[in-house]
């Protein structure tokens, strides 16, 4: 009786191992031929069987399963597939699938790359940057991959995943330049880019010249920007400021950089060193009306009237249909009116208060009528600007001007 259980038991087994390689021979043809919804059907049916094959045999299944995910587009599965094929062929001191693996590591991370490439032209950014550092995990000696993780992270607006990357790629002193090469044909004196074979091969040629390389802009700067913007987005002032001098001495002159740092000092409440930043701006963009305009609020809060109003008209003349510009022009322009009302409630009757109160009334409509025009163009852009146009309302109904009050009352009211 006992032998009899020994060869039903050996039988067993061996109907086991013969049905495990004949399942696992079918789903390597399946995924040879490319049929890998097929191949993870019968994968997918037998896998009891197979899980729990002897090492070899399971080390394959698992092999498969990672192809067919690959293929698939499951990644994280196929790494994990590949992983645990690795891991039993370790443990029975096998190694046929890890080599095998291991060969086509680099094919596999170029499936991922490619993959969040598309994803990233979707504007699935998100999906893209978690891909992006699978790669970056599989192959960390690439800085490349976690610095377009990085980018699509930023992208959609993960800031906490792209902090800690760029922070890596900024200790690791990543730059991400590279050789380029460059060759001017004779015939057109064109010089264009071309791939490092053929500029070996336009060495040996009569028809280019100028042969010549060089490395692609540091990425670096960059990195150091974006880690200034991420604290600041953050709330993180104090990290943000040392990162933003960071950044500076990586790009003195960008002007988005001189504006973080300036919105920065304006949180902190220095108004001073926020207007000198904005100079600094000027002096290397003084064509962008934003700064001037920036300026003309600071000036106008501290109190200098006329400078404020000469950077509300120099933003004019660059940018004529911003809005904002001329509201605050014609507010700063208004405010005089306080100290004018003031000196005329402090009169008495004599005759020369009176003639002193004829001079403030008149001086008092001068400043009106000096801020009608800005008024008045801001309506032609926005006619339905409510602000401007009770501003108007109220100027002329205070000046006696009775057919302009009525006017804009009753666009007022139609609005």
């Amino acid at each position: 009786m006992k032998t009899y259980y020994s060869l039903l038991l050996a039988f067993v087994v061996a109907f086991s191992v013969s049905a495990q390689k004949k399942q696992l021979k079918t789903a390597q043809k399946l995924v040879d031929a490319a049929s890998f919804d097929a191949a993870l059907t019968l994968l997918d049916d037998n896998s009891d069987l197979l899980r729990s094959a002897e090492p070899k045999y399971a080390a394959h299944y698992h092999y498969l399963l990672g192809a067919v995910q690959q293929a698939g587009k499951e990644f994280y599965k196929a790494v994990e597939a590949f992983d645990t094929s690795k891991s039993i062929e370790a443990k029975g001191g096998l190694n046929k699938y890890t080599q095998l693996i291991n060969v086509s590591k680099a094919s596999f991370i170029n499936d991922i790359i490619n993959y969040a490439v598309d994803l990233n032209s979707k504007g699935n950014y998100n999906e893209a940057s978690k891909l992006l550092y699978l790669a970056y995990e599989l192959d960390d000696e690439n800085l490349d991959y976690l610095y377009f993780s990085a980018s699509s992270a930023v992208n959609s607006g993960d800031y906490e995943n792209a902090l800690p990357y760029y922070l890596t790629l900024k200790e690791k002193n990543y730059t991400g330049s590279v050789t380029k090469f460059y060759a001017t044909e004779v015939s057109t004196g064109i010089e264009s880019e071309v791939d490092q074979n053929t500029y070996n091969i336009y060495k040996k040629s009569k028809d280019f010249t100028n042969l010549r390389t060089g490395l692609s802009e540091s990425r670096l700067p960059e990195i150091v920007k974006n880690i200034a913007l991420i604290h600041v987005s953050n709330g993180d002032n104090e990290a943000a400021m040392k990162s933003i001098k960071d950044a500076r001495k990586f790009s003195p002159k960008d002007v988005g950089l001189i504006l973080t740092e300036a919105d920065l000092y304006i949180k902190l409440g220095d108004e001073a060193r926020f207007g000198a930043l904005m100079q600094e701006a000027i002096a290397q963009d003084p064509t962008n009306a934003m700064l001037y305009y920036n300026l003309g609020v600071v000036n106008g809060n501290e109190g200098k009237r006329d400078k404020a109003k000469d950077y509300y008209k120099k933003a004019i003349e660059l940018d004529p249909n911003y809005e904002a510009t001329y509201l605050n022009l014609s507010a700063v322009i208004l405010e005089g009116e306080a100290d004018i009302v003031e000196e005329m409630n402090s009169l008495g009757t004599s005759a020369s208060d009176n003639r002193k109160y004829d001079e403030l009334k008149s001086k008092r409509e001068a400043l009106f009528l000096e801020a009608v025009p800005y008024l008045e163009q801001l309506v032609k852009i926005n006619p339905k600007n409510a602000d401007a146009i009770t501003t108007l309302k109220n100027i002329f109904g205070t000046i006696g001007d009775t057919a302009n009050f009525k006017k804009y009352r009753d666009i007022l009211e139609a609005l």
